[in-house]
């Protein structure tokens, strides 16, 4: 193994080519329950908020397409676990479909037929000898529990509580690595905020900061009924996936953007990270600003949702390591919103600006390739949350419909983010223990339907077998994870 340089004239001499990556290094791929497994209503499973999103005329999702059928995944497991197997991936990250398990989003009725299901996933792996890294929510609310308020009601944080506590019962014996929600922030901002993601509820300025303030709250129960309950024979983790971009200012001279771009990252990761990881409490740069401009608005106090004493006691320290997923970076530059409608983009008083020299994934507008600014996420991490051991949960390129199989753009953006990566373990000493590509297959992308495509393994879905292929990208992937290493021949 290549020894980090310790000083700048290594540094410059460094070639990552050269390093390979720790041993017991988590090598996996991601996916989610909604976007892959089809069977919408198969053997007893219960609808989500997806369902009845893309169910809904005049949704806005790309040609009215939806997950029904999706990968077909619900009944062609046995040919997704080929495609782990040719990647020799050592992890594989997936979501547990909630209304599969529990129709009706509660412990009062339990599907068996949905038990069978991933009882069988994961004992496969195992058999492989693959780690299961299982999420429990991946976007998919139960749509009985949406009815009743959803992430805006606390009958959503007691109904979570209960079901991870029934999956830490059920496959915990198992199963060592647990994410409890992924991504808080998107769901709370697309889902709850803009309304343009399930269940596309549009409540500017409040419903994002109240859904996120139950998430945090259901994430923290779920973890403290682990750590009391099954922790000490069970000996797994638990955490949450948090999304974010990296941020750097507009202008690097500019003072006011310079906090923009602090705003940006405050207001996205920070929003549940400083909670969760350190003092149980939002950062202070939200509870000051979002106060201030709901004053001048005329609210009677902040649009941000108070945690108790109490609450903050039991939500600090409520993650066993840093799960973060990573796509681009942004320009910021100061933008004053104070005399507009409430929003948390009005609140955070940030405008977002695409570089025009990055490169721009052609699956996704807003996917510019940046992969140096995983690094410098990676490391804000490290100095911000006392040094974590960080499992990267998703990192991915997305190509357009039709992709070609011959994706070498797509491995180069791999190939030099997987080198940002041994920069930030070498360099800056950042404790990265894992790095899971999402997605393991072309699946049903959210509102882009099929249309953007970021598997390792082509789909056709104009093929009603749904046949797997292999891109470029993931036969050099499985290199890498076959010699732990980027290969000096790649590229």
């Amino acid at each position: 193994m290549a020894l980090a340089p310790s000083t700048t004239a290594d540094y410059c001499n460094w070639d990552p080519d050269d390093a390979s990556f720790p041993e017991e290094f988590a090598w996996g791929a991601s996916t989610a329950a909604y976007q892959i497994e089809g069977g919408w209503n198969a053997d007893g499973k219960g609808p989500s908020v997806w369902d009845t999103f893309t169910h809904r005329a005049g949704e806005r999702v790309f040609e009215n397409q939806t997950g029904d059928v999706a990968c077909s995944s619900y009944a062609l497991w046995e040919e997704d676990l080929k495609c782990i197997k040719q990647l020799g991936l050592t992890h594989y990250r997936f979501s547990l479909s909630w209304s599969r398990l529990l129709p009706d989003g509660t412990t009062g009725f339990i599907n068996q037929k949905g038990v069978d299901y991933y009882n069988n996933m994961i004992d496969s792996l195992l058999a492989n000898s693959v780690t299961p890294m299982v999420t429990l929510y991946h976007f998919d609310l139960p749509q009985c529990l949406e009815d009743q308020g959803g992430w805006r009601s606390s009958v959503t944080v007691e109904a979570f509580e209960a079901y991870a506590q029934f999956c830490f019962k059920t496959f915990g014996d198992r199963v060592k690595l647990w994410i409890t929600i992924n991504e808080p922030y998107v769901v709370a901002e697309l889902g709850y905020e803009k309304g343009t993601m399930a269940p596309g509820v549009k409540e500017p300025g409040t419903g994002a900061y109240l859904s996120a303030h139950n998430m945090i709250k259901a994430h923290a129960a779920a973890w403290q009924t682990y750590d009391k309950e099954f922790r000490k024979r069970q000996g797994g983790l638990v955490s949450i996936a948090l999304n974010s971009d990296w941020a750097e200012p507009l202008h690097p001279n500019s003072p006011d953007d310079q906090e923009a771009a602090k705003r940006h990252i405050g207001f996205c990761l920070d929003w549940f990270a400083t909670p969760i990881f350190l003092n149980g409490d939002y950062p202070d740069i939200m509870k000051s600003k979002i106060s201030a401009i709901s004053k001048k608005q005329g609210y009677p106090s902040s649009r941000l949702p108070e945690f108790t004493e109490e609450e903050k006691m039991a939500i600090r320290g409520t993650a066993d390591f840093f799960a973060v997923n990573y796509y681009t970076a942004r320009k910021i530059k100061h933008q004053d919103y104070a005399c507009c409608q409430p929003s948390t983009t009005g609140d955070k008083e940030a405008e977002q600006v695409t570089d025009p020299s990055w490169p721009v994934a052609t699956g996704s507008s807003w996917l510019a390739v940046v992969p140096w600014g995983l690094r410098h996420l990676l490391k804000y991490i490290k100095d911000t949350y006392n040094h974590p051991i960080i499992y990267i949960t998703e990192n991915g390129f997305s190509q357009s419909d039709p992709a070609p199989l011959d994706d070498s753009q797509r491995w180069e953006y791999f190939r030099l983010t997987l080198q940002e990566i041994l920069k930030a373990i070498y360099i800056d000493n950042v404790q990265v223990k894992g790095y899971f590509v999402w997605s393991l297959l072309d699946n049903f992308e959210w509102t882009c339907g099929y249309s953007s495509r970021f598997g390792l393994f082509h789909v056709d879905f104009e093929n009603a077998a749904l046949p797997r292929v292999p891109y470029k990208s993931a036969i050099e992937y499985a290199k890498v994870i076959a010699n732990n290493r980027l290969m000096d021949s790649q590229g």
